[in-house]
C-alpha cells in the first residue's frame, strides 16, 4: 500500500503509540489528524509534530464521534486511512474484584466504538481507490492474561470483528489491518510494568513496514513469537504468558 500524501485519523493519537504513529506517517508526508479526550495532551503533541491537526473527542460518546464525523467531512474529506487505536484497560484479578464495571468501560472503547467509527466512516473510505482501517488489538487478543481479563477479552472481540471487516471488504479498495502490541513502554501500560515493554516507536515502525508489504496481520516483537507458541501448543502458551506476570 502507498502510504505518503494520505490523509489519516488516529483515535488516541496524544501520546503512546497513537503518538508515535503520527510522528512516523507525518514525515512520510500524510495528512495527520489526531483525537482524544484530553485537549491539553493534543495540544501539546502537536507542537511536537509537523502537518498534523487535532480534535478533541471522546470516541464512547456518540455525540462526541458525530461531531468528529463532521469535523472531517468539512476539513478533511479526502480521508483515506482510519487508525482505532484509543483504549481502556484495568487490572484486577477475577478472583477478588467483581467484573461487570469494569468490562462495561472496557468493551464501549475497545471494542464498540470502534464498530461505531467505521460504521460512520466507511462511506468515505468506500469512496477511495485504496484506503484502510487499522484495528489496534493485543497480544492479548490471542490469549488472555489472568489480571487484564476483561481487557483481554475486549481485546479477543475486537480481533474476531476484524478478521470478519477485512473479508468482507476483499472486493472493495479498503485494506484490513489488525496491529498486535505487546507490552510497550507507554503511560498507558505504566500499572502493567510497561517499563519493561518494548518503545512505542517500534510498533510504529513496524506498522509502516506493514502498510509497505500489505502483511494485514501485524504481530509486533514479542506477539510474534508469542503466536508461533501458540499454534504449537495452545495451553502451554497461555500458562507461559501467564506466568510472566
Amino acid at each position: 500500500m502507498n502510504i505518503t500524501n494520505k490523509t489519516v485519523l488516529i483515535t488516541g493519537g496524544g501520546s503512546g503509540i497513537g503518538f508515535s504513529i503520527a510522528k512516523t506517517l507525518s514525515e512520510k508526508n500524510n495528512k495527520v489528524i489526531i483525537t482524544g479526550r484530553s485537549e491539553a495532551r493534543l495540544k501539546e503533541a502537536v507542537v511536537k509534530l509537523n502537518n498534523v491537526n487535532y480534535f478533541v473527542a471522546d470516541v464512547t460518546k456518540e455525540d462526541d464521534v458525530n461531531k468528529l464525523v463532521s469535523y472531517l467531512n468539512e476539513q478533511h474529506p479526502a480521508l483515506d486511512v482510519l487508525i482505532n487505536n484509543a483504549g481502556q484497560a484495568f487490572v484486577y484479578k477475577l478472583s477478588e474484584t467483581p467484573a461487570y464495571e469494569n468490562a462495561s468501560a472496557e468493551i464501549q472503547t475497545n471494542y464498540l466504538s470502534v464498530i461505531r467509527l467505521i460504521d460512520k466512516l466507511l462511506p468515505v473510505l468506500k469512496e477511495k481507490v485504496e484506503a484502510a482501517i487499522v484495528n489496534v488489538t493485543s497480544v492479548l487478543a490471542i490469549a488472555p492474561s489472568h489480571d487484564l481479563p476483561t481487557y483481554s477479552a475486549s481485546k479477543a472481540a475486537l480481533h474476531s470483528y476484524t478478521q470478519a471487516l477485512r473479508y468482507s471488504l476483499a472486493n472493495t479498495g479498503i485494506k484490513v489491518f489488525e496491529l498486535y502490541p505487546p507490552l510497550v513502554n507507554t503511560e498507558f501500560s505504566a500499572e502493567i510494568g510497561g517499563a519493561n515493554g518494548i518503545p512505542p516507536q517500534q510498533v510504529a515502525d513496524e506498522l509502516l513496514q506493514a502498510f509497505e508489504s500489505d502483511t494485514f496481520d501485524v504481530r509486533v516483537g514479542f506477539t510474534a513469537q508469542f503466536w508461533d507458541a501458540y499454534l504449537k501448543n495452545p495451553d502451554e502458551a497461555f500458562k507461559a504468558l501467564n506466568a510472566r506476570r
